[in-house]
């Protein structure tokens, strides 16, 4: 038992480090951008010992991927706070797309990781994944898509994302590639063009900032 006991407090306390470093990695790499945040000022704030950040994180890049991966997870609750009051579901799929490339293009947190475009894409399918794939199936059930395989479209879709959106902010497409992209990624879940065209042009409501949000999610649980 005393065994036992001893190796649940170390899971803890790593846990507890873990989370903490990941909650100081966001506070600066949002506040300053990854190439001005440093493994040192992060460790300081998460209050872990310099050397011991590299236990759980052999870079300065794995961890901000590590944020990355928490902003996809916040940036899907932001979007379903709004979408949560549409009645069709095909646009609950056509507003998270556009809000992930604007996002994708915007950010510096996602623009300064764009070039990691194989790890990014499949942090974008499993992170965001639930909401997406769910989202494509009930389009798909309501007769608004025709899709057999939502989560072959979604991933599919993923690295389309981060391709476009590393080409936006290289300077090879402008930013309204966004708004044909859109189009684009509506076909290939299954929409006719004219349908993908109506569906992309329709406005998109802004979405609650992110303390913001996190504040009503941490309140829910």
């Amino acid at each position: 038992m005393k065994t036992t006991d001893t190796e649940g407090r170390v899971a803890r306390r790593q846990r507890r480090n873990r989370d903490a470093l990941l909650k100081a990695g966001h506070e600066v790499i949002s506040e300053k951008g990854i190439d001005a945040a440093t493994m040192l000022e992060i460790s300081e704030r998460a209050d872990v010992a310099s050397g011991t950040i590299y236990n759980y994180f052999k870079s300065k890049e794995e961890l901000a991927i590590a944020v990355l991966e928490l902003v996809m997870e916040q940036l899907a609750r932001r979007i379903e706070e709004v979408t949560n009051g549409f009645s069709d579901p095909a646009q609950v799929y056509a507003y998270g797309m556009r809000t992930v490339l604007e996002t994708a293009t915007g950010d510096m947190r996602w623009r300064q990781l764009l070039h990691r475009s194989e790890v990014i894409a499949n942090a974008t399918f499993q992170r965001m994944g639930p909401f997406a794939i769910r989202d494509l199936r009930n389009a798909t059930a309501a007769g608004r898509f025709s899709n057999p395989d939502p989560e072959l479209t979604w991933r599919m879709s993923c690295f389309s994302i981060v391709g476009v959106s590393l080409a936006i902010t290289k300077g090879h497409l402008p930013p309204k590639a966004i708004d044909e992209a859109l189009v684009r990624l509506l076909c290939m879940a299954g929409m006719s063009e004219a349908d993908s065209r109506e569906l992309a042009s329709r406005p998109s409501p802004p979405l609650a900032p992110e303390a913001e949000a996190e504040r009503k999610h941490a309140a829910r649980i």
